[in-house]
């Protein structure tokens, strides 16, 4: 956009938000349903998501694979519920909460932007109610207890060498991939390799989105695989009884956040795996709750359709019971033209045969999100160096994919700008043609499932498995792991393992370099390519323009 317009952070400090308590009743929600953080941010008490089952329609609001250019998914997402809202829906938007990881790093916040934001945007992008630091206590909890089961004489007979538990921290640091712990004198435990991962990527934020209530998180905590013994045998967080603690930690966490978008509607923000790493949805209970709260829900899935969409299809409706009946693909001419060759500088300059060209990416997204049985509205977000020749020949190629098409510009005029979409979006509930069905049967074989998603997805012509990859099906499989649903963790900048591989390539082969278990989130993880599950920052990390003022003004976040 232009300089005219304020940054993100001053639009929502310029606005004017309603108390929390005003949203809830909107919302439907009783005072003692709610328990107040401030005057803006409540949380949503566990009796009120019991009261409320689900009624309402599911939208699923997913984009191509992300550029620097940007593709504002989220602040679309936030757009189209403001929409909906002005033209007298009952609308709910339920999205995921940051990571302090990309805030300080490149990425940004995830609450939107411009004039589609939900709001209080500083805290949610920051600490907001507390949640990650809660996943964070409980997930080091567990390794704390773990180390010192091993210190106080191992009577499980953990092996030292297949520790598979790592340590977590919700920022970007490369030098904690790999750590050795236990350095010092007798009482600092055994000297052991160790790692860390980046808490969106913990499997306690993925038990965290995927219970469906206190009951089920402890039990799904009890059976996280800590370690192997000698002889493989697993061994759980139950077995070191550490499920009762550590679910107490995340009592507050599992009650989804209630906040509002600018313009003064009801919010849901909970839960915030990575699409690239983990699963990428927000929590089911949030979702689940939404729908009983609302007619109609807006929620998004982490990265492109590649990624957070194929993980919300196959694993979050799969294990939720959930029933999405339409999907929104976001796409910004500006990106389309990089995926078309273009350098980043020169994207204000018109150019439709690269347009063209890069018009395979989104029109790979489309088709995918087809075979689960869902329709499509292809949301254009809008530019100001877009030329009308460019959204002509994106909105002509739209609908010969065989999807509905409106442009966007809820960055710069909220609500309004989205009401082009929304249109689209109820004509698509309208005509009922959903038959919402997962890619795979999770009984198959690990190998199946993963290369179902490598050919009917990423369009790959084959998998290739390294020896760890290898070893560890076999171990899965063994245990009892070969028949749950597949998350695969690869670049999100292609629909390839390989982040230059633009626009939509053929002929590639994926390779997958380890596989382990998420057992307690239910599924197991894939490893692509050469995909860090903790990221490091930047050459010139976001934060390094960040400040605050004495009177309390943020200045860079965004």
């Amino acid at each position: 956009m232009t300089s005219k317009f304020p940054t993100d952070i001053e639009i929502a400090q310029a606005s004017k938000p309603r108390p929390i308590t005003e949203v809830a009743a909107e919302a439907g929600l009783a005072p003692d349903e709610i328990l107040p953080y401030g005057w803006f941010k409540a949380k949503i008490t566990h009796r009120a998501a019991e009261a409320r089952p689900p009624k309402g329609r599911l939208v699923l609001v997913t984009g191509i694979n992300p550029t620097p250019a940007g593709e504002g998914k989220s602040t679309v997402t936030v757009g189209l519920a403001q929409a909906f809202r002005r033209m007298g829906k009952d609308v709910m938007v339920v999205i995921r909460e940051p990571s302090l990881g990309p805030v300080f790093g490149v990425k940004g916040g995830a609450a939107g932007g411009g004039y589609a934001q939900v709001i209080p945007m500083d805290d949610i992008n920051l600490h907001f109610t507390g949640d990650f630091h809660a996943i964070t206590s409980a997930h080091n909890l567990l390794s704390a207890m773990l180390d010192n089961h091993l210190h106080q004489g191992n009577a499980l007979g953990l092996d030292v060498r297949r520790i598979l538990w790592p340590r977590t921290i919700d920022m970007n640091d490369r030098a904690l991939r790999h750590v050795v712990v236990g350095l010092g004198n007798l009482n600092g435990g055994p000297t052991r390799e160790d790692r860390f991962v980046i808490v969106p990527g913990s499997e306690i934020m993925a038990i965290l989105c995927l219970a469906t209530s206190i009951i089920d998180l402890e039990q799904r905590i009890s059976r996280i695989i800590v370690g192997l013994t000698r002889d493989k045998k697993p061994i759980t967080a139950g077995d070191l009884k550490a499920a009762g603690a550590m679910t107490l930690l995340l009592r507050d966490a599992m009650m989804p956040n209630l906040v509002q978008t600018l313009e003064g509607g009801p919010a849901i923000v909970h839960g915030g795996p990575f699409g690239n790493i983990a699963h990428g949805c927000n929590s089911i209970v949030a979702t689940r709750l939404g729908l009983g709260m609302s007619e109609l829900v807006l929620t998004e899935a982490g990265f492109g359709a590649d990624l957070g969409a194929e993980k919300f299809f196959d694993i979050k409706c799969r294990m939720g019971g959930l029933n999405p009946e339409a999907a929104v693909v976001v796409a910004t001419i500006r990106a389309l033209k990089m995926h078309g060759g273009v350098k980043k500088d020169d994207l204000g300059t018109p150019n439709v045969a690269a347009l063209e060209a890069g018009m395979a990416n989104p029109e790979g997204h489309v088709r995918n999100v087809h075979k689960f049985g869902v329709p499509v509205v292809v949301a254009v977000n809008r530019f100001l160096s877009d030329s009308p020749e460019g959204i002509e020949a994106v909105i002509k190629a739209a609908k010969s994919w065989g999807a509905r098409v409106a442009m966007c510009d809820v960055w710069a005029k909220g609500g309004e700008g989205g009401e082009a979409v929304a249109k689209e979006v109820l004509a698509v509930l309208k005509e009922g043609k959903a038959q919402f069905q997962p890619i795979y049967d999770e009984t198959l074989p690990i190998k199946e499932k993963i290369e179902t998603i490598a050919h009917e997805i990423y369009n790959a012509a084959g998998v290739d498995y390294m020896a760890a990859a290898e070893r560890n099906i076999k171990l899965l499989t063994s245990i009892g792991l070969g028949k749950t649903p597949v998350c695969i963790a690869k670049t999100q900048y292609s629909f390839s393992d390989d982040p230059t591989k633009l626009g939509r390539p053929f002929g590639f082969r994926i390779t997958i370099r380890d596989v382990y278990a998420s057992a307690g989130a239910g599924f197991v993880v894939a490893l692509a390519g050469d995909i860090m599950t903790m990221p490091g920052l930047g050459k010139t990390p976001a934060a390094e323009g960040m400040r605050v003022f004495p009177d309390g003004r943020i200045e860079g976040l965004s």
